[in-house]
């Protein structure tokens, strides 16, 4: 029988790209968010690795300008952390929501190399927010090591192995200040999916993993602060063109990842209680944002099942590796400070999302 359930407070997607400026056939802060919003979302964290990286003050400036009355849910910004860009930690602190650092290659060109260059972002850093990290593999474990080694608080983007989660587990359990993410890809698809999957919808950074690693990670579920999406559009004729290694990295997430949790707690495989934490609880504790009595997702499980239709997102790459799944989950309603942005699903107000 199909339940309603109310998600108090606010739900929080802090990992998203949004391709604006510098590629916004991809995806635009109006699209982006109405996409967030469809999705559930009252709030994003967009990240830096733009074609015009936000690296700079004025970078920053001109990424807010452009989304000042643009949005459908709230927004804030992740910062670039380079050893350029450390020099102006301080101007931008109180205008961000996290430092993103890179530590493997992946889109955009802010990979930070070396352990001086690391160990110069992370003490510079001002302790206000957390620091993001793209890390897979040997420098999953550098970063964590560079969280010992100075106590800045790390926060570890889309974990996708067996390994990475016990290193995790083993932080935490040492004391550390360390956090981490999973996506809805790396908990549902594996690398023997990739073949299956719609023209270059197997490819993304950290890659898909063996189904060993995935079930570890469900195994561990308690580990796993949050959940993010990692939602990373391209066109459609991008991924069509797609050839192997050289094809973009990076799938759609915002509108599909609260319907396939949601499927997943039907299915026995999380409690409601636990993916209301990793969506709401969990992600503004971490990224310190206040609870909004006034804010609230409706959201719908063990309905019917009907399935994902990649022409019916709102994202502007109009594509999803679970095209066509099953799910037994969808987004109701959506009230953003007292106002009802979405009704039964579809968007029903201007935007109404403000910058944080």
């Amino acid at each position: 029988m199909a339940e309603r359930i109310v998600i108090p407070g606010g739900t929080l997607d802090a990992h998203v790209h949004f391709r604006q400026p510098g590629a916004t056939h991809k995806e635009d802060f109006v699209t982006g968010t109405r996409a967030a919003l469809k999705g559930g979302y009252t709030a994003v964290f967009d990240m830096p690795n733009n074609p015009i990286p936000t690296v700079t003050p004025s970078a920053l400036d001109e990424k807010r300008r452009l989304a000042n009355g643009n949005i459908y849910v709230d927004l804030g910004f992740n910062y670039g952390g380079t050893v350029e860009s450390s020099k102006t930690f301080g101007l931008v602190q109180d205008r961000i929501r996290a430092l993103k650092v890179y530590m493997n290659p992946t889109t955009g060109n802010l990979l930070v190399k070396t352990d001086q260059e690391l160990e110069t972002i992370f003490t510079r850093w001002p302790r206000k927010y957390p620091i993001m990290v793209h890390a897979e593999g040997q420098t999953f474990e550098r970063a964590i090591n560079m969280a010992r080694k100075t106590g800045q608080r790390l926060h570890l983007c889309h974990m996708s192995l067996k390994r990475e989660i016990e290193m995790v587990r083993d932080a935490k359990n040492e004391g550390l200040p360390v956090t981490c993410e999973v996506s809805a890809h790396h908990l549902l698809l594996t690398e023997e999916d990739a073949d299956s999957l719609p023209t270059g919808q197997g490819r993304m950074k950290p890659p898909l993993a063996t189904s060993e690693d995935r079930d570890s990670l469900w195994e561990n579920l308690d580990v796993i602060d949050i959940l993010a999406s990692d939602h990373a559009p391209h066109t459609r004729e991008e991924k069509d063109n797609f050839e192997e290694e050289k094809g973009p990295y990076g799938v759609t997430g915002l509108e599909t990842t609260l319907p396939l949790m949601l499927t997943a707690v039907d299915d026995g495989l999380l409690t409601l209680e636990k993916l209301i934490d990793m969506i709401s609880t969990k992600p503004r504790k971490i990224f310190g944002l206040r609870e909004d009595p006034r804010t609230f997702t409706e959201v719908i499980f063990g309905e019917s099942s009907y399935v994902i239709d990649s022409k019916n997102l709102e994202t502007r790459a109009k594509q999803t590796p679970f095209d066509g799944y099953r799910v037994t989950g969808r987004v109701a309603n959506v009230e953003l400070r007292g106002v009802r942005i979405l009704n039964e699903g579809e968007i029903v107000a201007l935007p109404q999302g403000r910058i944080i």
